[in-house]
C-alpha cells in the first residue's frame, strides 16, 4: 500500500504514521528469539522485508516459500510528543506478540482480523523501537482459510503467509478515543443508529455530523455517560428525498460522517467514515429483498489472491481494479471466499456498488480448541464487517471444513447452530449462510448449494424442482444434515462453473473441465445459466474471479487481466435479471 492511503479507510484520523515498509527481519526456527535479546529491540536483525508482505511471497524481497513458524520484525520510529499513540495492525498471522523499547505491549491471537493497543506508556521520547515476533504453525486447528497446512500446496489450498501481511501505522489522539463503533442504517425509520465505545471513558461527549453530496444532513451532539453509548439519529426532516438517498449495487450513495469526542470540552478525537442507506431481509413470500424489494444476486467467487504477493493486496488500486473488472463481466456482488479482505475491497465496494459476503475462514480439525479459536476471532471480524454497507451476508462454515462430520455428528452440528446465533447475536442486521454448501444446518436465513457436476441447462429443473431439495445430494454430500430438512429458505446456487481454459504455458485444473477456447467457454457458460433461470435460485456465485497458483479456473488470469471479453460475459451473467 502507498504509505500516503490511510490503511483504514472506513474510519479515518487526521494525525497518523504510515509504518509500511522496509523493517529488519529474522527468522527463528529454533526458538531462542528472546534468549537472544531480539526482544530487547538492541539487536539488530539479520535480514530486511518489505512490510505488509509476507517472507514467502516475492513482494516481500525474500520470496522464500519454505515453513518459519516463528518470525521477527524490528524497526524504529519517530513521533511528537503530548500525544497518545495507538498502533494498528490490519492482519498479523497467527499469534503476535509486539515489544515498543523493550517493554512488551500486547498479544493478538487470529490471523484475518484486525487489532491495536495504546502504547504511550511505552514511548521513550521521539526516538523509539518496534519489535513483532510471530508465531504461525501449520496447527489445523486454528483458522487458515486457504493456506496450506503441509509442506507445500495440494488440491485448492495454497502458499501460506506468515506474519505481518496487512498495514501496520500508528494513530494518535488526545485524552480518549473511539476503540470501535457501530453505524448501521435503519430505512423503514429513515433513522442511523449506532454505539460508540471510547477506549477509557474519559471523553464525556461525541458530536456526529452527517452529510449528503457535499450539504449537512444533521450534527447532533450526544451525551457519553459510560464507555459503551447507543444512539439514533433521525433523518426525517432532511432536506432530500428520502428514496434519492438509498444505497445499492445501482445507486451507491453514501452518507458521510464525522466523529469528535470531547472530554471535559476539550476535543480529544476525531474521526471519518461513512455508510449507505440500504436494508438487507427476507419477505414473507420468502424473497430476499435489498431496500424492500425482491433483489437477484449475481455474485463472483474471489478468493483475493496475487502473484507476487499471496493474500496481500498489491495495492488499493488493485482491490478497486478487481471491482470493476466484476461489474464489467455483470456481477454485483462477490463472496470473499476463506478471508476478511483489507479495509479498501470493502471501501470501494461501498462506492463502487458491490455487495459482499463476510466468510469466516476455516479450521480443519474439530475439538476444543478449534471451536475456542473459530469463535473468538469470528466475533473480531463481525465486530469489523457489520459496519460494511456493501456486506450482506455472513458464512461462519464452507462445505463442512473443520466439521467434516457434521451430516452426522450432534456436536458439530450444535457447533454449527452456536455460531448461526452468535452471528445473529452481533449483527442481527444480515443473513447467514451456516454451512455454506451441503451439509445445511438449521437455522440458517439461506440453503446454498455447490454443485460442479451439473452440465446441462436441462438437468437444473429436473435436478433442483422448487421445493423439492430434502434428500438431494448435489455432489455426493446431501443438502442437509441428518435431522435437518428445507424450511422454506430461499436458495441459492453459491458455487458452480470453475471451468478452465486452456491456454498456453499455464497448467492447473478445473472443477468443471477444460475448455478448448473462448468460443467454447462461453458456450458453456451460457448452458449453466440458461439452465439456473429455469430454478427458483435467488442468486448465484461463479468460481471465480481469478486463477489462483495450482487452480486455473479464473475468468481472470493469475495477474488479473481478463480472459475473456468482458462485454460478452457481462451478456451472459446478466440473462437473469
Amino acid at each position: 500500500m502507498k504509505k500516503t492511503e490511510y490503511p483504514r479507510p472506513q474510519f479515518q484520523r487526521e494525525e497518523w504514521l504510515p509504518l509500511n515498509g522496509e523493517w529488519e527481519f529474522a527468522y527463528d526456527d529454533s526458538d531462542e528469539g528472546i534468549k537472544n535479546g531480539y526482544d530487547t529491540g538492541t539487536v539488530l536483525l539479520p535480514l530486511k522485508i518489505n512490510v505488509p508482505f509476507t517472507y514467502q511471497y516475492e513482494a516481500s524481497g525474500i520470496g522464500d516459500t519454505a515453513c518459519h513458524e516463528r518470525v521477527w520484525y524490528r524497526r524504529t520510529f519517530k513521533v511528537k510528543p503530548n500525544k497518545c499513540v495507538l498502533l494498528c495492525f490490519n492482519g498479523s498471522d497467527y499469534i503476535t506478540d509486539v515489544w515498543v523499547n523493550g517493554k512488551h505491549a500486547t498479544t493478538h491471537t487470529g490471523g484475518f482480523a484486525p487489532f491495536s493497543c495504546d502504547i504511550t506508556d511505552y514511548l521513550n521520547g521521539e526516538e523509539n523501537v518496534l519489535v513483532v515476533r510471530c508465531y504461525d504453525s501449520l496447527e489445523t486447528a486454528v483458522p487458515r482459510g486457504k493456506q496450506s497446512w503441509k509442506a507445500e500446496p495440494f488440491g485448492c489450498y495454497y502458499v501460506p503467509n506468515t506474519g505481518i501481511w496487512q498495514s501496520v501505522w500508528l494513530d494518535f489522539f488526545g485524552t480518549d478515543c473511539v476503540e470501535s463503533y457501530t453505524l448501521q442504517s435503519d430505512i423503514d425509520n429513515r433513522a442511523i443508529r449506532g454505539e460508540i465505545h471510547t477506549l477509557y471513558g474519559k471523553a464525556d461527549e461525541a458530536e456526529i455530523t452527517l452529510s449528503f453530496q457535499g450539504k449537512l444532513l444533521q450534527k447532533q451532539r450526544i451525551v457519553l455517560p459510560q464507555k459503551r453509548t447507543r444512539f439514533a439519529i433521525e433523518l426525517a426532516d432532511c432536506a432530500f428525498d428520502f428514496n434519492d438517498m438509498l444505497w445499492s449495487p445501482e445507486k451507491p450513495n453514501l452518507i458521510y460522517v464525522d466523529v469528535v469526542l470531547y472530554a471535559n470540552g476539550v476535543e480529544c478525537d476525531k474521526a471519518h467514515t461513512r455508510l449507505g442507506m440500504r436494508k438487507i431481509h427476507i419477505d414473507k413470500a420468502g424473497k430476499i429483498c435489498l431496500n424492500n424489494r425482491p433483489y437477484f444476486q449475481r455474485l463472483i467467487l474471489d478468493q483475493g489472491y496475487w502473484v507476487e504477493s499471496g493474500l496481500t493486496p498489491p495495492s488499493a488500486e488493485a482491490l478497486k481494479k478487481d471491482i470493476e473488472l466484476a461489474k464489467a463481466m455483470g456481477f454485483n456482488g462477490a463472496r470473499k471466499h476463506q478471508k476478511l479482505e483489507d479495509p479498501y475491497f470493502y471501501y470501494y465496494a461501498e462506492e463502487l456498488g458491490f455487495l459482499t459476503w463476510c466468510e469466516m475462514p476455516s479450521a480443519y480439525t474439530f475439538c476444543v480448541e478449534e471451536v475456542a479459536a473459530i469463535t473468538n476471532e469470528w466475533q473480531e471480524i463481525i465486530k469489523v464487517a457489520k459496519n460494511f454497507t456493501s456486506n450482506i451476508v455472513y458464512v461462519p462454515l464452507n462445505e463442512s471444513w473443520g466439521v467434516r462430520e457434521i451430516g452426522v455428528n450432534k456436536e458439530q452440528q450444535e457447533f454449527a447452530r452456536s455460531l448461526y446465533h452468535l452471528t445473529k447475536c452481533l449483527d442481527c442486521e444480515k443473513l447467514i449462510s451456516t454451512n455454506d454448501g451441503f451439509e445445511n444446518v438449521n437455522p440458517t436465513d439461506i440453503v446454498s448449494i455447490h454443485d460442479y457436476d451439473i452440465a446441462k441447462a436441462e438437468q437444473f429443473p429436473i435436478k433442483y424442482k422448487a421445493g423439492d431439495y430434502n434428500g438431494l445430494c448435489p455432489q455426493g454430500w446431501k443438502l442437509f444434515a441428518e435431522g435437518n430438512s428445507y424450511e422454506g429458505q430461499p436458495v441459492l446456487f453459491t458455487e458452480f462453473g470453475g471451468m478452465m481454459l486452456k491456454e498456453q504455458g499455464v497448467e492447473g485444473w478445473g472443477y468443471n473441465g477444460c475448455e478448448e477456447n473462448a468460443e467454447s467457454f462461453c458456450k458453456h457458460l451460457e448452458e449453466l445459466v440458461k439452465g439456473i433461470a429455469q430454478t427458483e435460485f435467488q442468486g448465484f456465485c461463479y468460481t471465480q474471479l481469478t486463477d489462483v497458483q495450482q487452480e486455473v479456473n479464473g475468468l481472470l488470469r493469475a495477474d488479473h487481466t481478463p480472459k475473456f471479453d468482458l462485454a460478452k460475459i457481462k451478456n451472459l451473467t446478466e440473462k437473469i435479471i
